[in-house]
């Protein structure tokens, strides 16, 4: 009794003399949720949406590690390594025999199984068992990052409201990183799968540093410095998205409880914005956009109000002055107000913020396509399913994203191979069409079960690039209906080349695919290019100065034009 009533007053002295993060009084305990998981499992976004539930539910005492382990985190080739030195061994204690699994504090509940892994059907009641008991330490965090050296500081303090059963304890510092976007099977969302409470470093190594007083009114404080790599894995470490949890342990097993924090951050410049994505853009009918780009302020200064300048292809700029309240590493997605354009065959859309303290993050960029046209409105789609019929279906939507055809309901087949299905024929009004076809597995249609296919005809022509088959959960092809008078007449939309005469370089203008031959005054074939189509450079610099006729053919007709090279 002396003893306990020592380290109790040592304690008070303490509380006179600093100021503690950590209650002193009996707590519950905290529940910590390790996910095994990997981008190639198909039901482990089931998985993360389970424990988000359980920690939107609970969100000051459940905290998530997600840990990217085994043979479905091994990535496929343009796919994230999100692996780290510390998961084989933390999964292989645990029992786990399939994924999802997961782990509640690292306890065994005998109402739910013999070991610590269990399904993900099992984490919620588990997240309630732990909740509901009391725990012998309270573990408290808080955690701080200098950009300019990428050093972070964890603060970590427990305090021991009763004697633990065991004489000496683990204490354990996660360093997890969020919104990392990738790819990921199952998720329904391609390589844009957004990864949340990652595992990436240990603090404290494998399994944590060993605390040999654990008797009742003990107090322990220990800060650990870290320098923060600039990625893991070649996947970058991102400041504003990190996340610590500390945790105590009974040896490598049984948590007892744990606490997490978001870290602060020092070391900013005044002002920094950085364009931190920008949107996709689908293969285009329309000559006018509304782009979307993501803005992210890296700055020590709220942001409130910044110029936004866009442009398409290099032409005249759009300026959109944006306005809202950003807070430091806090970020906005900005729908760019609709900019036109002349639509080429391969189109870059640029956008760019002023210059400021880290110029190298203030422009982006990204390219799409122009759409496949065609001049017939009826319509056929082909399907070839895979085994897996069931896991496909698709859509062909208008411009208004309006369903004009949905899939009807597949159905898996007995043995792996090819199974060809009725034809889908439409008759389409002229316009713009989407084809969007989904695999709910995320493997696609073309593999081990079958080369399962689609294909969009117009008449008896395949629409080029109307096609495919390995995808992984969704894939989205454009193409327009055109009128063929009026839209893409050959007669009122006249094709031009420019210069002429000229030194050898043309530019040819033309709205549909069109072949092009050069011939000399002898009728000889000197130059030949193939299906061009809007602005397209001539290079003729090889050839004698002189005249030339140009022979120009697509599937409205054929001109023929004389040009000069000087």
């Amino acid at each position: 009794m002396k003893k306990i009533t020592l380290i109790v007053l040592l304690f008070a002295i303490f509380q006179m003399n600093a100021q503690t993060i950590v209650q002193t009084t009996p707590q519950n305990k905290k529940v910590i949720l390790e996910e095994f998981t990997g981008v190639n499992c198909v039901y482990c976004p089931d998985g993360h949406t389970i424990a988000n539930n359980i920690k939107a539910a609970n969100p000051n005492n459940v905290f998530l590690i997600n840990i990217h382990v085994g043979n479905f985190a091994t990535p496929s080739a343009g796919q994230p390594d999100f692996r780290t030195p510390f998961g084989t061994a933390i999964a292989s204690q645990s029992g786990l025999t399939g994924y999802p699994s997961g782990t509640v504090n690292r306890t065994v509940f005998p109402s739910i199984g013999s070991t610590t892994a269990m399904g993900r059907g099992n984490w919620d009641s588990a997240s309630s068992l732990v909740l509901a008991e009391p725990s012998y330490v309270n573990v408290a965090t808080t955690a701080s990052i200098n950009v300019s050296t990428r050093v972070l500081t964890v603060l970590v303090e427990a305090y021991y409201t009763a004697s633990s059963p065991v004489s000496s304890n683990r204490l354990n510092v996660a360093f997890l990183q969020n919104n990392t976007t990738g790819a990921q099977v199952g998720g329904n969302q391609g390589d844009n799968y957004n990864h949340q409470h990652r595992l990436i470093h240990m603090l404290t190594g494998q399994w944590g540093e060993t605390i040999n007083t654990t008797a009742l009114g003990t107090f322990v404080t220990r800060t650990y410095n870290y320098t923060i790599p600039a990625a893991y894995n070649n996947i970058i470490a991102e400041m504003g998205e990190f996340e610590v949890v500390a945790f105590m342990a009974e040896g490598q097993q049984n948590i007892i409880s744990g606490n997490g924090a978001i870290p602060t951050y020092t070391g900013l410049p005044a002002n920094d914005v950085k364009v931190k994505e920008v949107e996709n853009i689908d293969t285009q009918c329309a000559t006018s956009i509304s782009p979307k780009i993501v803005i992210q302020n890296y700055g020590q200064n709220a942001l409130t109000s910044l110029p936004i300048s866009y442009n398409v292809n290099g032409g005249t700029p759009q300026v959109y002055n944006w306005t809202g309240n950003l807070a430091s590493f806090a970020k906005a997605t900005v729908t760019l107000p609709a900019i036109t354009y002349n639509l080429l065959n391969s189109n870059t859309f640029n956008v760019s913020v002023p210059a400021d303290a880290n110029v190298s993050d203030n422009t982006g960029s990204t390219t799409f396509e122009k759409a496949a046209v065609t001049f017939q409105t009826n319509i056929t789609i082909k399907i070839t399913l895979d085994r897996y019929g069931l896991e496909t279906s698709w859509r062909l939507l208008n411009s208004n994203n309006t369903p004009v055809a949905i899939s009807p309901a597949y159905t898996n087949a007995s043995a792996s191979g090819e199974y060809p299905q009725p034809d889908i024929n439409l008759t389409l009004p002229f316009d713009c069409y989407k084809f969007v076809i989904n695999d709910s597995y995320g493997d696609g249609m073309f593999g081990a079960y079958g080369s399962g296919s689609y294909q969009v005809f117009a008449g008896n022509v395949l629409i080029p690039g109307i096609e495919g088959g390995a995808f992984g959960s969704s894939e989205t092809k454009a193409f327009q209906v055109a009128n063929i008078l009026g839209v893409e007449d050959f007669n009122t939309n006249e094709i031009s080349v420019y210069p002429n005469p000229s030194n050898g370089i043309f530019t040819i203008n033309t709205q549909l695919p069109t072949d092009v031959v050069a011939i000399d005054v002898t009728g000889k074939e000197v130059f030949r290019m193939l299906n061009i189509n809007n602005q397209t450079t001539l290079n003729l610099t090889q050839l004698q100065k002189g005249l030339y006729l140009l022979k120009l053919s697509n599937e409205l007709g054929e001109q023929t034009k004389k040009i000069i090279i000087e």
